[in-house]
C-alpha cells in the first residue's frame, strides 16, 4: 500500500484500522491462549525468543553468561543479572528454559509495591469468609431464619442446628480453594526437574524486599501458616498453583527438591545489600554486539528482515559510546519500516528517528 498511515487525522470516521496488518511477533498475544499447560510450548518465550527462528537455537551467548548461568545451575544459586534496559536480561531466562527443556518460565514482575508475600502465596480469607455467609444464607432459607431445625427455633447458640462458623467452612470447598501460589511459591515446590524462575527489574521494588528474599533463596522453603493450623484435621491441602492447576501441600509447609534457576534481573538503578549479592552469581550483561543483533533480527523478522534492515543494524552499532539504546527499539525500527516500502525515504527515516530515540537523554 502506498500510504502506509492508518490514522490520518483528517477527523472524518472510516474503516482503516482493518488494514492493520498482523502484529510484530514480539507484540503477538494471541498465542498461547487456550490455556496450554506448562511444560508445552511457552506464549513469552515465543515472543522473546523469536518465531521464525527461535533465537535460542541461532544465537550464541558470550562465554561469561554460559559460564554464569553453568555457575548458578550447579551451585543451586541465583543468578542476578544486570544492565541497560534492552539487552537481553529476561531473555536470557527464557533461552534457558527451551534449551533445557525446563518448561514455562514462572516471571513474577517487581513494583514498588511489591512484598514476599506476593510472590509466595495469597489466602482469600474474605472470598472464604463470603462463601462462608452464602452457604449459611442457603442453609438459613431452609431450616428457619436463625439456622435451626426446621420449626423456627435456633439452639440458642445463634448457630441453629449446630452449623458455626467450623462447620460452615468445612462444608465450603475447602480452605485450599482460596490459596494460590505466586511465581516464586511454585517455583519452590517438589519437583524433579527445576523450574525457571524470573524475577522482573527488582530494583524497582522497595527497600525491604531484597533482604525479605534471603530466608527463603538460602532455605529453598517456606510456610503457610493458614495451612499449618490446621494440619491436625487436613495434613494434606490441594492449593491453587501459580500456572498448573491444584498441587498437594503436605503439612503446610513447601520446600524444593530442585532449586530453581531463580534469574534476578536489574537495570542497575540501585544498589543490592551484601547479604543478597553473597547468595547470587552475578553477571553484569553488556549491550548486543553485531552478531548477537543479526541473530535477533533473524529470529523475528527473517532473514529478509536482516538483509532490508543493513543501514538500521549499521545505526545501532554504530551508536555514541555510552548511549543507551534497547534492542527492542531497533526491532521496532524494521518493523515498520519495512512495511512503508513504499513511503518517501525522508518518511522512513524520520520514522526510524521517532522509534530509535536514546533512553539517557534529558527530557
Amino acid at each position: 500500500m502506498n500510504d502506509w498511515r492508518i490514522y490520518r487525522g483528517v477527523g472524518q470516521p472510516h474503516d482503516g484500522v482493518r488494514r492493520l496488518p498482523e502484529p510484530p511477533p514480539w507484540r503477538d498475544f494471541t498465542r498461547g491462549q487456550d490455556g496450554t499447560p506448562a511444560g508445552s510450548e511457552d506464549p513469552g518465550g515465543a515472543r522473546r525468543l523469536g518465531v521464525r527462528r527461535r533465537r535460542a537455537e541461532n544465537y550464541a551467548p558470550r562465554p561469561a553468561e554460559v559460564d554464569a548461568v553453568n555457575a548458578a545451575l550447579y551451585l543451586r544459586r541465583p543468578l542476578l543479572v544486570t544492565g541497560n534496559p534492552g539487552t537481553g536480561k529476561s531473555t536470557l531466562a527464557y533461552a534457558v528454559a527451551h534449551e533445557l527443556k525446563l518448561g514455562r518460565v514462572l516471571r513474577w514482575p517487581i513494583v514498588s509495591r511489591t512484598n514476599l508475600q506476593d510472590g509466595l502465596y495469597r489466602y482469600d480469607a474474605i472470598g472464604r469468609l463470603q462463601d462462608v455467609q452464602l452457604e449459611r444464607a442457603r442453609a438459613a432459607g431452609g431450616t428457619g431464619i436463625d439456622g435451626g431445625n426446621g420449626n423456627g427455633r435456633g439452639n440458642g447458640n445463634g448457630r441453629g442446628d449446630g452449623s458455626g462458623a467450623d462447620e460452615g467452612a468445612d462444608r465450603d470447598r475447602g480452605i485450599g480453594a482460596y490459596i494460590r501460589l505466586g511465581p516464586l511459591g511454585t517455583a519452590l515446590l517438589p519437583s524433579e526437574l527445576p523450574r525457571v524462575l524470573l524475577i522482573d527489574e527488582l530494583d524497582k521494588s522497595d527497600l525491604d524486599l531484597p533482604n525479605d528474599l534471603l530466608n527463603t533463596l538460602e532455605e529453598g522453603e517456606f510456610a503457610i501458616p493458614e495451612l499449618e493450623r490446621v494440619t491436625d484435621r487436613q495434613p494434606v491441602v490441594e492449593v491453587l498453583a501459580h500456572d498448573s492447576g491444584r498441587i498437594a501441600v503436605h503439612g503446610g509447609r513447601i520446600a524444593c527438591t530442585s532449586f530453581p534457576l531463580i534469574v534476578l534481573t536489574s537495570n542497575g538503578e540501585r544498589d543490592f545489600p551484601a547479604p543478597l549479592l553473597r547468595r547470587c552469581v552475578q553477571l553484569e550483561l553488556e549491550p548486543p554486539g553485531e552478531e548477537q543483533l543479526t541473530a535477533m533480527v533473524e529470529a523475528h523478522l527473517g532473514e529478509e528482515g536482516v538483509a532490508a534492515g543493513q543501514d538500521l543494524i549499521g545505526r545501532f552499532l554504530d551508536r555514541e559510546p555510552g548511549e543507551v539504546m534497547a534492542a527492542d527499539q531497533l526491532l521496532n525500527a524494521l518493523f515498520l519500516t519495512q512495511h512503508t516500502p513504499h513511503a518517501e525515504r525522508l518518511t522512513r527515516e524520520r520514522i526510524a528517528d521517532l522509534l530509535m530515540q536514546r533512553l539517557d537523554r534529558s527530557r
